[in-house]
Parts: C-alpha cells; structure tokens; sequence
C-alpha cells in the first residue's frame, strides 16, 4: 500500500493540543475562550465516559463543570503526541496539588485541515485486559 499524502506530524498537532490542554486548567472564562478559539474548530465536539460537549460555548461550560468537581487540580500531557493523517492521540492525567493523580487516560482526536481540533474522544485509565 502506498499512500503519498501528507499527514500530520507531532509539530503540527502541538499547537492545538497545548490550547486544549490549556483550557482544562484556565479558571478565567474569557481566557479560557480564547484557547478554546485557538485548540478547536467552531463545531468542535468533545466526548467521555461522563462528559459530552460542542461548539466553543458547550466546551466552556464543560470545563467550568470539571473545575467544580475538582477544585485545585491540573490536567497535563503525560506523553508525546502520535498523529498521522489527521488523527492525535495523547495521554494525560489529571492531578491534584500535592501532585495525587485522580484519574489519568488517553484522549484521541481529529484534527481539522486548518490544525484545529474537530473531534476528541476522552478515556479514562488503562486499557481493558484482553478477556
């Protein structure tokens, strides 16, 4: 199989992806918008195993939510990002300020051709042992 397209590398992918997770720690609304505008196309949609949002406003009012629940805590990327063919995807964690995780995951995403992120699905923890 050849494929001689282009596809998205690391350095393509970061600048939206540290927006996005920028946004999760911005307790300032209107700055939080802004990052929001910067990491995701207008449409954007979000989706985890407790949360689902879209568009710039759902995404905002998303994070005010999480914020709520965990008052105090920094979400940061944990690996590297893999992206080919305008798909991401990035671990992450979750942790309060004496650096306890509360929950960690892997967020796979698609990015948009102008290097916004148009989709992300969240998952938490490890994955499922083989049955």
């Amino acid at each position: 199989m050849t494929d001689t397209t282009t596809s998205p590398t690391e350095t393509d992918a970061t600048p939206a992806i540290d927006a996005y997770v920028a946004m999760w720690n911005e307790s300032d609304e209107a700055r939080r918008a802004e990052l929001i505008a910067a990491a995701w196309t207008e449409d954007g949609a979000y989706v985890d195993p407790l949360a689902q949002a879209s568009g710039h406003d759902g995404l905002n009012a998303m994070v005010t939510q999480l914020r709520g629940q965990f008052p105090g805590h920094v979400i940061a990327r944990t690996t590297g990002i893999d992206a080919h063919h305008g798909l991401v995807r990035f671990g992450w964690h979750l942790a309060g300020a004496d650096g306890t995780v509360a929950v960690e995951g892997i967020d796979v995403g698609i990015v948009a051709d102008d290097g916004r992120l148009s989709r992300i699905g969240g998952f938490f923890g490890p994955l499922p042992p083989l049955a």
